[in-house]
Order: C-alpha cells, then sequence, then structure tokens
C-alpha cells in the first residue's frame, strides 16, 4: 500500500478488509457502539419485504454510527431493479434528499468502464491488449530496475499487475488538473516499483493509461468516448466522466464528519471520474449477468465479459488467494457460499460506493455514499444486503464464522521465530517479544499476537493495556509466516481466503545511509494541489531508515526506505526489495527529495 494514498484513495486489494489504513482506529470506536439491527432467524423464499425491512434498519443504523450524511443502494436481480431507495440528504443545506437517481463521485468502479471500454476496442480490433504498451500508446516509457522484466501490457494495467507506482501525485487532486494525458511524458522520469507479474498492486496511473490508450484508440476525446461507447448504450442519460462533480442538479454534496466539504477535481479521469447513480451502476451489473446485452444492443461480447470475470492471475504465487479478472476483483470471505464474487470499490475525497456481485445467481447490490467517513459502513451494508437477498433467493444462509480458539503459549524457539522487522501494506512493523508472548504496533496501536489452535497467530487489543477490547472483522483474521517464491512472508487468513500482508525485512543493510537526510520536510512545488499530508519527516528506528508520513484524516504512517545507491531510495510495501522510488540530493545545507511528481525539501530536524 502507498503510504499517501491511505484513506485518500480506496484499497481493494484482496477482497479482504485488512489494507485500508484507519480501519484499525475504526475498530477500536465501533466497539462500544449500539449493536446492529440482528438480522432474520429465517426467510421465507423471495421475502423481498422482510429483506428490505432488515436492510432499511441496517442502514439507518449505520448511517447513524458513522454520521453519513446521504446514502443511495440499489439491489439487481438479474434485468430487475429489485429494490433502490435513497437515504438522508443529497444536500443536507438545501433539504434536497437522497433518492435512487442521485448522482455520485462512484471514484475507482469508473475503472470497470474504462476497462470495458478498451475491450470493446480489443472485440474491433483496434486494441491488442496483449501488446507492449509503447506500442499502442506511443511515447510511453518508464524506468525500470528489472532487466529481463516482461513488457507492460494493457492487460497487465488492467489486472494491477503492471508494477506501475500507484500515482503520480503532483497534479492528481488541484484547482484545475491538467488532461489526464499529460502524465504520459512524465513518467520517463518515474520508475516502476515491480516487475511485471510479480505481485497484485493497485495503480490507479496504471487505469489512467488505460484510458489514454482507449482516447487514441477511439479517435475522440475519452470522456465523450464513454458516452457513447458504454454509458448511452446502457441507458445511463445523467451519469458523465469528468474531473469534478457533474453540473447537474441531481448531484449529491460532499460531506465530512457531518460538515459540507467542497469535492477537488481529479486530474485522473479515468481512473476515478464518473459520476453515477445506483440505479445507473445497476443497469451495468444488468448488462454483465446478460453477457454483454443491454437495452441499446449488444455492449460487449459474451466471451469478453467470460474473460473479464475470469482469474487472470492464478499463476502468481504471491497473490495467494487473491484473484482479479479484467477490472473485476474476485472473492470476498463473506459472501463465498454465493459461489464466485466479483466487485469493486471507490473512494474520493468525500464519497464511497461499492458495486458487488455474484454472477452464478446473477445478484447485486450497488451502495453510493457521499460522506468521508463511510467507507466500512458502505462495505458492510453491500456485503450484508447481498447475503440476505441471497439467501431469500436461494435459501443458501452464510455458514457461522469461526474464530479459533486461543492455544497455549508458543515455544521459545517459535516466539523468537516471529520476532524482528517486517514491511507490510500497514507499512513497517517491528515484531517485540516479552517472554513468549508478543506484540507489534500498527499504525500507532499496540496489538496482541496470541496463538490460536489452527497453528495462526491472531490479533488483540487492550485498552489502556488492560482491558480487552474486540477488533470485530480483523479480530477474525489469524497470521502466519511461510516461504512463498523464495520469500518470507506474512499471510492474513479470514474465513478461508489468504492475502499476502508483508515480509520479513533482513538487517539493516546500510545503517549511515539515513542521517544526512533526517528530519521534517515540506512539499516545495505544492501549487493549487489540494494537501494530501499534514507531515512528512525521514527518521531513523532500529537502524532502519524510515519515511513517516502523517495522512489528512488518518494515522501516522511509517514505511522502510532501502537505499539503492547514495542518491535514492525503495519506499518499501509488502515485499522486502520492491516499492516505489524516491530520489534524493544535497547540496550545500539544502536537502531536497522527488516523488511523485512532488519536490520535498527540508525544512528542520
Amino acid at each position: 500500500m502507498s503510504l499517501y494514498s491511505m484513506g485518500m484513495i480506496d484499497m481493494a486489494v484482496y477482497g479482504f478488509s485488512l489494507a485500508r489504513a484507519g480501519i484499525l482506529a475504526a475498530a477500536l470506536l465501533l466497539a462500544g457502539c449500539a449493536a446492529a439491527p440482528s438480522r432474520p432467524l429465517e426467510l421465507v423464499r423471495n421475502d423481498d419485504a422482510r429483506v428490505q425491512d432488515y436492510a432499511t434498519r441496517l442502514i439507518e443504523h449505520e448511517m447513524r454510527k458513522q454520521s453519513i450524511v446521504g446514502l443511495s443502494v440499489a439491489v439487481v436481480d438479474d434485468q430487475k431493479l429489485l429494490w433502490a431507495r435513497g437515504f438522508g440528504f443529497a444536500d443536507r443545506e438545501k433539504g434536497v434528499p437522497a433518492t435512487p437517481a442521485t448522482l455520485y463521485r462512484v471514484g475507482s468502479i469508473s475503472k470497470l468502464f474504462t476497462d470495458s471500454a478498451a475491450m470493446q476496442l480489443a472485440e474491433q480490433g483496434r486494441l491488442d491488449i496483449d501488446a507492449p504498451l509503447n506500442r499502442v500508446l506511443p511515447g510511453f516509457s518508464i524506468r525500470s530496475r528489472f532487466a529481463d522484466a516482461p513488457p507492460i501490457t494493457l492487460r497487465g494495467l488492467m489486472t494491477h499487475h503492471a508494477g506501475l507506482p500507484r500515482d503520480y501525485l503532483k497534479d492528481f487532486f488541484t484547482e484545475t488538473p491538467p488532461p489526464f494525458t499529460s502524465v504520459i511524458p512524465l513518467l520517463a522520469d518515474t520508475d516502476t516499483a515491480y516487475a511485471p507479474g510479480t505481485v497484485l498492486s493497485y495503480s490507479n496511473l496504471g487505469i489512467t493509461l488505460v484510458g489514454a490508450a482507449v482516447e487514441r484508440a477511439a479517435g475522440q476525446p475519452f470522456a465523450e468516448h464513454l458516452r457513447t461507447s458504454l454509458l448511452a448504450p446502457l441507458g445511463m442519460a445523467e451519469a458523465s466522466f469528468s474531473a469534478g462533480p457533474s453540473a447537474s442538479p441531481l448531484m449529491a454534496r460532499g460531506y465530512d464528519k457531518g460538515q459540507l466539504r467542497d469535492e477537488p477535481a481529479l486530474r485522473d479521469v479515468p481512473a476515478g471520474g464518473l459520476n453515477a447513480s445506483v440505479t445507473d451502476l445497476a443497469r451495468f451489473a444488468s448488462m454483465v449477468f446478460a453477457d454483454g446485452q443491454a437495452q441499446g444492443g449488444q455492449v460487449l461480447k459474451a466471451a469478453t465479459v467470460a474473460e473479464m470475470l475470469r482469474p487472470q492471475n492464478a499463476d502468481v504465487p504471491l497473490d495467494l488467494d487473491g484473484r482479479i479478472g479484467i477490472g473485476w476483483f474476485i472473492g470476498k470471505p463473506l459472501l463465498r457460499h454465493g459461489g464466485k464474487v466479483v466487485h469493486h470499490g471507490g473512494a474520493t475525497y468525500n464519497f464511497h460506493s461499492t458495486l458487488v456481485a455474484l454472477p452464478e445467481h446473477k445478484l447485486a447490490v450497488v451502495v453510493l455514499s457521499n460522506s468521508a467517513g463511510s467507507a466500512a459502513a458502505v462495505d458492510r451494508i453491500a456485503t450484508e444486503v447481498l447475503s440476505v437477498v441471497l439467501e431469500a433467493r436461494s435459501g443458501l444462509r452464510p455458514p457461522p464464522v469461526a474464530v479459533p480458539a486461543a492455544a497455549g503459549p508458543l515455544p521459545e524457539a517459535e516466539a523468537t521465530r516471529w520476532e524482528g522487522d517486517y514491511a507490510t501494506l500497514f507499512g513497517y512493523v517491528r515484531v517485540e517479544r516479552r517472554g513468549n508472548a508478543l506484540s507489534a504496533e500498527v499504525l500507532g496501536t499496540r496489538l496482541d499476537l496470541a496463538p490460536r489452535a489452527d497453528g495462526r497467530l491472531g490479533l488483540g487489543y487492550r485498552l489502556l493495556g488492560l482491558f480487552p477490547v474486540g477488533l470485530g472483522e480483523i479480530g477474525q483474521s489469524g497470521l502466519s509466516r511461510r516461504t512463498v517464491a523464495g520469500r518470507e512472508v506474512l499471510v492474513a487468513e479470514r474465513q478461508g481466503l489468504e492475502a499476502l500482508v508483508g515480509e520479513k525485512l533482513p538487517p539493516p543493510a546500510q545503517p549511515g545511509w539515513v542521517r544526512p537526510y533526517l528530519g521534517r520536510y515540506a512539499i516545495s512545488n505544492l501549487g493549487k494541489d489540494v494537501p494530501l499530508f499534514k507531515e512528512i519527516r525521514v527518521r531513523e528506528s532500529a537502524g532502519y531508515p524510515l519515511l513517516e508520513v502523517q495522512v489528512q484524516n488518518g494515522p501516522p504512517v511509517r514505511q522502510v526506505l532501502l537505499p539503492q545507491g547514495e542518491d535514492r531510495a525503495l519506499i518499501l510495501g509488502s515485499l522486502a526489495d520492491s516499492g516505489e522510488t524516491v530520489h534524493c540530493r544535497k547540496a550545500n545545507d539544502t536537502v531536497e527529495c522527488r516523488f511523485a511528481g512532488y519536490v520535498l525539501t527540508r525544512v528542520g530536524d
């Protein structure tokens, strides 16, 4: 996970709810909240009234708990809109209620449409998704540390396996964004993070390049092509791609902690610029269930839809049970009893969204919200509503969530094996041992690592170090260590699905490298960009150079800097030898670092 994206842009990796910064803090906060409404003990087949009653009570509960101002939901049963409703306000100040027709910024759900447009052009022979990217997008180039790496392709971009950085931050959120294609020449001075095909690494930048390839192959502006090729045939008359919120009177306003907030404009429109309603996205789901057919005709070929839903990364060992199709993430632990689950979420500054579908049952749920703190609630509502709809349609009820019982203390040798330093999706983590007891600090919170009967370690938290507090869904996860693709990796398991969390770090290679760069930094070329960070600092811990960032509305995140010579370092994510590159230089008393288009100047100790 990229440190700067935490809390800002969605991280829909592996279908787990583990990799979003702040989720830990949310779990602790929610532990003392009133209980959610009880799920019906049993549902009569097709008892839609009871399903809607339960869904309504659940949504109202989550909205109160999270101070969500407005939310809309739609439930799809094949070609029928089974239920659609708005809750709260699209514009509270003007008293405008949220409805099924309310438009929201849907964030990264936009990627499903961009990828679908690319696949349409591939059907027509106008794009080759397996050709080297510089062949279909002349002018594209990027530096690589990997001499024998395979080429970057559109397929790699659409499956987040191209190894690109997550974002090019300069001008990403800004007052007047340049065209999204303006980022292409800037990448010649940028470095890949991973060799293509190594590991799933989510990238907004990658889908922006897909949008550029679509625009070039179509011979017309991206937004106009998407309107004529997808939105209009699907009957999405009010939907649009744009840098900012739609000018339509149906557009919702954005809120943060209940307060009205301006929604900043976005450069990378193909990755997150769609404005749409729940009924719009319901039409998209129905098209998928109809093998590409919509009222406006055949939008995608049946074979193309099947290919987009087919796991593309089954031969990538480090992805473990995480699967992705073309655009679609595959798998959700709490919906496994419904067969294949495909989904995508989205987030902007003030909006959160999710679309979850069960293709084998032709059921889907869409949830859209206009409130910044609603990410966990939106996902929880979509998962639970789809689960009860599935039960009402098929009689399939989710199996009880089983968390293995606690086990005795770890043997000393095993406790010693766990002790050490890790690069993880949560940043730098140090596992410490006191006797045979283990603990780790994760995103500023000290967690106990307790042995379980299944041989994994469970996560626990003690308020003030004394009182156990339940961690909800996080507490259901178990950690293990194993060797995968020659790496000593940290693995999280939940309800039978496993995901890569991190890798154990070797001892620091160059302990003194960081000392000339220690201190606080400020972005000297911010211009009119929306500030993403409260504070940026380079520090040292246990010999490891760390980049510590305090993001807006999020916890501090620390990531290991792995030196690559005297003037650059890798910002490690889930692997101990790969990540995005930061370039640094010293000139007299001035220290500057360059990262993702930003110039970071040291301003103090």
